[in-house]
């Protein structure tokens, strides 16, 4: 089970984390955008 857990972990996070990166960015640049 631990050799499984990081199999799967790690890419979701690859995934996740650049997904609620990019959402912030996209977020904070139409606020810019509005200002």
């Amino acid at each position: 089970m631990t050799i499984l857990l990081p199999s799967i972990f790690v890419p979701l996070v690859g995934l996740v984390f650049p997904a609620i990166a990019m959402a912030s960015l996209s977020l904070h640049v139409q606020k810019n955008k509005i200002l």
